[in-house]
């Protein structure tokens, strides 16, 4: 079997490296409180037991015990429109310090309407941090609950350990209809590799991606510094929605002209049906939003162009040339790029824009090959040398990587065989959280083990059903490997 598909490596004798994977959010939630009059929040309290075990769950009965709620743990609470309007906001916040107030709406006007129309007509939505659209049908409160605690949860860090390096995808649009369609969806691709944000309003963005409200504001030697744009790996934003008292401005415009003036290498999803969206389709890629199939569009997209899943080389014309699944394949193209032919010199010549774009470092930090993207995002070679330094560095990491286990309770972990053996005989509650920290998808990833990553990353839950989910999943991906391995042989 060639190692560039899955290889399979036997346990080193020596100079073993323990894996130790990327931690993005070192502040975790651990308690989340539910006050709400509607029966379905209050049943999502199950979802949150099941799902995320490791997570203290409190359901309060009445405005009194809601405010006088005292926690030194970092904590969302979770309130639908009625709870909201009787909770005391500032107490709820000066009780509890590290605190994420989310509303779960019901309300028709609040999904579709920008932020500061819905705080005119329905003031108590200001004490919120974060507003979602739910339903009793399409949107329920069980669907959503997860990704609103985990977008807490983004929200805390982000402001808390502002200055770790850390990849953001950045959701712009005004309505919480749509992007409570789509987080459980973003959610599940990115795991534990990146967070999320969301803003309402020009000048949220502004602020976010570059530290001002306003475009005469920014600092040309200072903007890297002052906003979050540096960390930001994908925009996926409107074209119209409120800047400043024009709420149907189309600020998305101006937005996007910005992001590609200061932040080049930042792909941007215009999600909009509006006909003024397409005038950007040749520099951004266009999403119908709400169109059969344009989550799953939007899915595949994220996948191809931000580093989660392949590697993706294209021409200027947007074919497709080749495609990366894994580090050994990447060694594979910079070996045919060092070649003296047309073709090498053209692919080394699209591997200079990809380099420009900090594409190698974003992916290899995706794929967890922390250290590695933090040794080549600084470096901007050109030609061969571009080539024969990025050739060097992923040998080195291949090197490395043969010799890292993953290890739990004196076991190492290897390969598949290795791990199939941890999860029928390991110790449940000490695989769960491992998996809840992504650690064995991470592994899996740094092995090139990717679309087994990609099928155990959003598994979570509890003891020993945990246990016995992911080892089913490794059982069934080790036999697709074993085949294809006995077929590249017969081949």
């Amino acid at each position: 079997m060639s190692k560039k598909d899955h290889p399979k490596t036997d346990s080193p004798k020596q100079e073993e490296i323990s894996f130790k994977p990327r931690i993005i959010n070192p502040l975790k939630i651990s308690n989340v409180v539910i006050f709400s009059a509607d029966e379905l929040v209050r049943k999502a309290a199950r979802v949150v037991r099941e799902k995320r075990p490791w997570i203290q769950v409190q359901t309060l009965a009445d405005p009194g015990s809601l405010s006088e709620y005292k926690s030194g743990q970092s904590s969302v609470f979770i309130m639908d429109d009625t709870a909201m309007t009787l909770a005391e906001a500032e107490k709820i916040r000066e009780n509890n310090k590290e605190a994420v107030l989310i509303l779960l709406s019901f309300n028709d006007f609040i999904h579709r309407s920008p932020p500061s129309v819905v705080c005119q007509k329905y003031p108590f939505t200001s004490k919120a941090d974060l507003i979602f659209a739910v339903d009793k049908d399409e949107y329920l409160p069980e669907k959503i609950i997860l990704s609103a605690l985990r977008c807490g949860e983004d929200l805390l860090n982000i402001h808390k350990y502002s200055k770790e390096r850390r990849f953001i995808f950045l959701i712009v649009d005004d309505e919480p209809r749509w992007f409570s369609q789509f987080l459980p969806v973003l959610y599940n691709i990115v795991g534990q590799r990146g967070d999320v944000m969301v803003t309402r309003t020009y000048e949220e963005s502004m602020d976010f991606l570059f530290g001002v409200k306003k475009e005469s504001q920014i600092d040309e030697e200072r903007y890297f510094f002052q906003g979050h744009g540096d960390d930001v790996v994908c925009i996926i934003t409107d074209i119209f929605f409120p800047r400043g008292k024009d709420l149907q401005s189309d600020a998305g415009r101006d937005l996007f002209r910005l992001i590609n003036q200061y932040y080049p290498r930042i792909p941007v999803i215009i999600a909009s049906k509006a006909k003024e969206a397409f005038d950007f389709q040749d520099k951004a890629f266009i999403l119908p939003k709400g169109d059969p199939g344009s989550v799953q569009t939007l899915k595949d997209y994220i996948h191809d162009y931000t580093g989660l899943g392949d590697f993706l080389i294209q021409d200027k014309q947007g074919e497709e040339l080749y495609r990366v699944k894994n580090i050994y394949q990447m060694k594979d193209l910079l070996i045919e790029a060092q070649k003296e032919s047309p073709k090498a010199q053209r692919l080394r010549k699209l591997l200079e824009i990809y380099a420009d774009k900090d594409a190698f470092s974003t992916w290899l930090y995706m794929h967890g090959f922390r250290e590695l993207g933090d040794k080549l995002r600084p470096r901007h070679f050109r030609g061969e040398g571009l080539i024969v330094d990025l050739k060097e560095h992923i040998e080195q990491e291949i090197s490395r990587i043969e010799k890292t286990p993953l290890i739990l309770d004196g076991k190492k972990v290897f390969d598949l065989h290795d791990l199939v053996d941890l999860l029928r005989s390991g110790d449940s509650q000490k695989i769960q959280k491992l998996a809840h920290n992504d650690w064995f998808s991470t592994f899996l990833d740094c092995k090139s083990y990717s679309e087994l990553a990609e099928e155990i990353r959003p598994i979570h839950g509890k003891g020993e059903k945990l246990r016995k989910a992911l080892l089913r999943k490794v059982e069934k991906w080790r036999k697709v490997y074993q085949q294809r391995a006995e077929k590249s042989q017969r081949d």
